[in-house]
C-alpha cells in the first residue's frame, strides 16, 4: 500500500483555494473534477494548469505539477477505476470528492471547482475509514447518550432525523432539549460543509452535557427536485414549518421536559429564529448562532462585492470583466427584489430564489421581532465570521442589549461555523476540518441549565 507520508506530502503540494459565488457551469462540477483528476493521472499538466484559477496557477506552476505531484501520482501505479463522487458546497465553491482505485493505493481526489468552472483546489487523501471518517472532538462523550432515528412531520415533506438522548433521561427526571435549524442551502442533518460537521458537534457536545438534541435533513436537501419545480416557495416552507414540527415532536417524547424545549438557529436559521419562535410559543427559548439582521439580498451582494475582487485579482482582463459583470447582475437582481410588486408573486428567480421568497421577507427585521419576545434568548457570534460580520452582532446588541431576557456574546477567534482559527477568515478555511469550539458548547449548556 502507498505510504501515508507520501500522500500527506502530496496534499501539501496540491494547495486548495475556495472563493467565488454560485453561477451556471458550462459542464457540471463533477465532470470538471473528473477531468482534473484525469489530467493529473495522464500527465497532462498544462491542461490542468490552464483550467485552474489565477491564484492556483500562481501557487502551482506546470513545472510544479510535473516535478512534485507527478512522481507521487505515478507511484500509485495503474489507475483501475474511479468510484462515485460525493459533492458538497463550501464558500460558494463546489467540492467534489472522487475516490480512485490504483494498483498500489486507494485515494480520494478532492477537487474544488469555482463559480466559473475553474479548478480552485486539488489535493489527495488516503481513501477509507481512517482518512475520511468524522473524528469526534474531545468534548464528546459517546457513552453518555443514545441515538434514535426519528421522522420530523408526517406529510409529503416528512424528514429523516436523529434524536440524541442523554442516558440520564432514562434514570432521572426529564431532560431539556434543543432543535437545530440549518443555515442556507440544502444541508444535511450534520450541516456538513466540506470536512466540517458543526451540527454533529453541537448535538453530540450538548448531549454529552445532559441535553437532548434533534437534528434532521433539511427539506431542500431531501426534496430538492420537487422544490425546484415550485413556482412559489418561502422561508416558511424552507425552514420554519419543519422547525415547528421538530419542536412538537420533542414535546411528545417521554424522556423530554416539554416545557424546556429550545430552538437553535445557525446562519439563516438564526436570521429566522424570531419567526420560528413566534410560531412555537410553547418553546422555552431560542439561540441564534451567526444570525444576520439585515435583508438577505443586501448581505448576498456584499459577499459578492468582497469575494469577486479577491477571486479575479491578478487575473486576465477578461476574467476581471466577467467578475464585474457577475457583480453587476447581482446588484441588478437586488434592485429588482426591492422593487417587487406584492400582487405579482410569479416570475423568474432573483438571486437564486423566486419572487415569492423575497416578498415573504420584505420588511422583516429580526432584532425588532425578537425584541417583542418575552422568552429567553441567547445570541452568539464569531468575530472572524466573513459571511455574517460583527455589524450584525452590533445590530442585535443595539436592539436587545438592555433586555433582561437576552444574553449576547461574541468570540474573538471563531469563524462562521464557530470553529477556531487565526487571521482573516476566507472560504478556503472551510476546506480544513475543525470542530465547534468547546467554549461555545459549554456556554450553550450553561445557559440552558439556567433556564
Amino acid at each position: 500500500m502507498f505510504a501515508r507520508k507520501t500522500i500527506v506530502a502530496l496534499a501539501v503540494v496540491m494547495l486548495t483555494l475556495a472563493a467565488g459565488v454560485e453561477a451556471a457551469f458550462a459542464s457540471s462540477p463533477e465532470e470538471r473534477a473528473r477531468e482534473a483528476a484525469g489530467w493529473l493521472v495522464n500527465e497532462q499538466y498544462q491542461a490542468l494548469w490552464d483550467a485552474s484559477t489565477t491564484v492556483m496557477q500562481k501557487r502551482a506552476s506546470v513545472e510544479d505539477w510535473k516535478t512534485k505531484a507527478g512522481p507521487a501520482v505515478k507511484a500509485f501505479g495503474k489507475l483501475i477505476e474511479f468510484g462515485p463522487a460525493k459533492v458538497s458546497q463550501a464558500g460558494g465553491n463546489t467540492i467534489v470528492i472522487l475516490p480512485a482505485k490504483f494498483e498500489n493505493a486507494a485515494v480520494d481526489f478532492t477537487v474544488s471547482v469555482d463559480a466559473e468552472g475553474k479548478i480552485a483546489g486539488l489535493f489527495l487523501r488516503p481513501h477509507g475509514e481512517q482518512a475520511t471518517a468524522y473524528q469526534r472532538p474531545a468534548y464528546v462523550k459517546p457513552e453518555s447518550f443514545t441515538e434514535r432515528d426519528v421522522t420530523v412531520g408526517d406529510g409529503e415533506w416528512k424528514l429523516p432525523g436523529t434524536l440524541l438522548l442523554p442516558k440520564s433521561a432514562q434514570t432521572a427526571s426529564r431532560v431539556p432539549a434543543v432543535v437545530l435549524a440549518h443555515g442556507s442551502g440544502p444541508n444535511d442533518r450534520d450541516e456538513t460543509i466540506s470536512g466540517n460537521k458543526p451540527f454533529k458537534d453541537l448535538a453530540e457536545g450538548l448531549a454529552s452535557q445532559g441535553i437532548a438534541v434533534l437534528r434532521y435533513d433539511k427539506r431542500t436537501k431531501v426534496y430538492g427536485a420537487q422544490i425546484a419545480g415550485l413556482k412559489q416557495f418561502t422561508v416558511k416552507e424552507e425552514t420554519i414549518d419543519d422547525a415547528v414540527q421538530a419542536v412538537a415532536l420533542l414535546e411528545k417524547q417521554p424522556e423530554i421536559d416539554p416545557k424546556r424545549v429550545f430552538v437553535l438557529g445557525h446562519s439563516l436559521g438564526g436570521y429566522l429564529l424570531p419567526m420560528i419562535l413566534e410560531s412555537t410559543p410553547d418553546a422555552r427559548g431560542g439561540i441564534a448562532l451567526a444570525g444576520s439582521t439585515r435583508p438577505l439580498e443586501d448581505i448576498m451582494v456584499e459577499q459578492y462585492e468582497e469575494l469577486i475582487p479577491e477571486q479575479t485579482a491578478g487575473g486576465s482582463e477578461e476574467l476581471k470583466q466577467k467578475g464585474q459583470a457577475t457583480l453587476e447582475q447581482a446588484r441588478q437582481a437586488r434592485a429588482a427584489i426591492k422593487a417587487l410588486d406584492p400582487s405579482k408573486i410569479d416570475g423568474p428567480p432573483l438571486l437564486y430564489a423566486p419572487p415569492s421568497y423575497w416578498l415573504a421577507l420584505a420588511g422583516y427585521n429580526p432584532p425588532g421581532r425578537a425584541a417583542k419576545l418575552s422568552m429567553p434568548l441567547l445570541i452568539l457570534q464569531g468575530e472572524r465570521d466573513y459571511q455574517v460580520k460583527m455589524t450584525e452582532f452590533t445590530n442585535w446588541k443595539a436592539a436587545l442589549g438592555s433586555k433582561p431576557n437576552v444574553t449576547l456574546k461574541s468570540y474573538l477567534a471563531l469563524n462562521h461555523l464557530f470553529i477556531e482559527g487565526t487571521g482573516k477568515s476566507t472560504p478556503e478555511e472551510y476546506n480544513h476540518p475543525g470542530h465547534v469550539s468547546a467554549e461555545v458548547i459549554s456556554d450553550i449548556a450553561k445557559w440552558i441549565a439556567a433556564h
